[in-house]
């Protein structure tokens, strides 16, 4: 069973659906004794980093959180969803993320247009889960004012891999896949069957 993670201000409606769609077995919480026991755990995002943050600690999935994705159950973060395994983002500095993995956030710069919204197309490695019976080169749904900057990836010593690029001004991380972590900063729930696909393999690669 998927514990879809509930923190009050995620985009539940259009994950639940996708996943209705495939037919994967799912439960939408806020209760840490759900995360602890799932078989998988799904973070979506929508919003501000600081008030996820807070309402995570809030309920008490924090620490749940931690321990889950370090005992190796299938994580999938969805745009905030994603910036939550790092250890900080520029949209709310005071506050520390779940610090799974290293590297900060950042905004985009000024002068760009923000959000980065709309659909874009993605440049993936060869041999990720996630992205397994894709199409090279898809486009799929970005809605977001900050990025991972891909300089802070792809290091053996931080345990990062990028695992899709997109351009938005320059390149940006799209993608990370690592051990039993997955995160997305576009939205798959909202980039049609190409999205259905990816959220199929990482429900079978549970």
């Amino acid at each position: 069973m998927i514990s879809v993670i509930d923190y009050g201000a995620g985009n539940l409606r259009s994950v639940e659906n996708a996943l209705n769609q495939l037919e994967v077995p799912f439960a939408i919480t806020s209760r840490a004794e759900d995360v602890a026991r799932a078989s998988a755990v799904l973070l979506p995002g929508v919003g501000h980093f600081g008030q996820m943050m807070r309402s995570l600690e809030r309920l008490g999935l924090i620490s749940a959180l931690r321990q889950s994705i370090q005992g190796g159950v299938p994580y999938l973060g969805i745009c905030l969803g994603m910036h939550a395994l790092f250890e900080a983002s520029e949209e709310a500095p005071a506050l520390a993320g779940l610090g799974i993995l290293k590297g900060t956030i950042r905004r985009f710069p000024e002068g760009m247009k923000v959000p980065h919204m709309g659909w874009n197309q993605l440049q993936f490695e060869e041999g990720t889960r996630f992205f397994e019976g894709i199409e090279p080169a898809p486009f799929v749904y970005f809605a977001h004012s900050y990025y991972l900057p891909a300089a802070e990836t792809v290091s053996s010593a931080n345990g990062t891999f990028a695992a899709a690029i997109a351009e938005y001004g320059f390149p940006f991380v799209a993608a990370i896949e690592h051990d039993n972590i997955a995160g997305v900063q576009f939205h798959p729930e909202k980039s049609g069957d190409l999205g259905l696909r990816m959220l199929r393999n990482f429900a079978q690669g549970r």
